[in-house]
C-alpha cells in the first residue's frame, strides 16, 4: 500500500460527520484508524477489506496517487458508501444503531431461564452468546428442548436464533429469528444492570409456541453471566429442559420465573 493511503482516507472520511462516526460503523479502533491517516501504519489484508468495503471502493484504489483517486471518486458522485444506506431496511434500523447505547459491558455468554412455550410447566434453558461485530451487538441463542433423560420433546426440539441488541434509555432490547427454519421472531426485553458487577438480568420474553398451533406467548426471563469465556462443550450439555423443582434450578431462578407465562393476552410488569 503506498503512502497515498492517508490523503485518499481524509477525502472518503469527509463525505461522513466526523471520523468517529466512520470508526464505528467499519468497526475499527480509533486510534488504529487515526495511524493509517497519519501515514503511520498500514492496514492488514482484512482490515484493507473492510475499509473498502464500507466506502464502495477496492483496496488496491486506495493506494492511487491523490489526484486520480479525487477524480475517480468524484466520476462515482453520491455512489461513495451507498450500497447499504441505499437499503430501506438499512435504513429503517439506522435509528436503532445511532440512539443504542453502549452495550460492551453485557458481551459475554449467559444461560437463559423460561417458562418453556412450548411444554408448559417446564423451565428451558438456552445459552447465549452476545458478541460486538462492526460497532453492531449481536447474540446467538442455542436452545434444545430435550429432557434430563435425553428424550426430545417434538421434532424440532434444536434451534439457533441470531439477533441483535439495543439499549434504548433504561431497556436492553433483543430481536432475533430462528436461524435452521426461518419460519418465526422473537423478543426479549431486559432491565439492564446498575451493578458494577453483572451476575443476573430480569426480563420478558415474547414468540410463538413450537407446536403445530404456534400459539403467541409471553414468558418471563433470566439471563445468568457466565463469563467472556466458557467451555462450550460441557455447558452445552446443560441447555435442555428442567423441571419446576430440579436441584439444578436453585431458589432464585424458581422465584423469578414464579409466574406462569402468559398467553394470547396483555401482561403486567411488577
Amino acid at each position: 500500500m503506498s503512502s497515498h493511503l492517508g490523503e485518499n482516507l481524509r477525502l472518503l472520511c469527509s463525505h461522513y460527520r466526523s471520523i468517529a462516526e466512520v470508526c464505528r460503523k467499519v468497526g475499527i479502533n480509533r486510534a488504529q484508524f487515526n495511524k493509517y491517516l497519519a501515514g503511520e501504519s498500514q492496514p492488514t489484508a482484512y482490515n484493507l477489506k473492510r475499509i473498502g468495503d464500507f466506502f464502495g471502493v477496492e483496496g488496491y484504489e486506495l493506494g492511487l496517487p491523490g489526484e486520480q483517486f479525487a477524480r475517480l471518486i468524484g466520476a462515482r458522485g453520491t455512489q461513495i458508501g451507498a450500497p447499504a444506506e441505499r437499503d430501506p431496511l438499512h435504513a429503517l434500523l439506522q435509528p436503532l444503531r445511532e440512539s443504542s447505547g453502549d452495550l460492551s459491558r453485557y458481551c459475554g455468554y449467559y444461560f437463559e431461564y423460561a417458562n418453556c412455550m412450548s411444554v408448559p410447566g417446564t423451565i428451558l434453558l438456552s445459552l447465549v452468546h452476545v458478541r460486538e461485530e462492526g460497532g453492531n451487538f449481536l447474540f446467538e441463542r442455542q436452545e434444545r428442548q430435550v429432557t434430563s433423560t435425553g428424550g426430545l420433546a417434538d421434532d424440532s426440539a434444536r434451534c439457533r436464533y441470531l439477533g441483535a441488541a439495543f439499549q434504548l434509555q433504561d431497556r436492553l432490547f433483543l430481536i432475533d429469528y430462528e436461524s435452521l427454519t426461518v419460519n418465526e421472531m422473537s423478543q426479549t426485553i431486559l432491565i439492564p444492570s446498575f451493578k458494577s458487577r453483572i451476575t443476573r438480568l430480569n426480563g420478558l420474553k415474547t414468540g410463538v409456541s413450537s407446536g403445530d398451533r404456534r400459539t403467541p406467548a409471553c414468558t418471563r426471563v433470566v439471563w445468568e453471566f457466565l463469563g467472556t469465556e466458557i467451555n462450550r462443550i460441557s455447558t452445552y450439555r446443560q441447555v435442555m429442559l428442567y423441571q419446576p423443582d430440579d436441584p439444578r434450578i436453585d431458589e432464585d431462578i424458581r422465584q423469578r420465573l414464579a409466574h406462569a407465562p402468559v398467553r394470547d393476552g396483555l401482561f403486567e410488569v411488577e
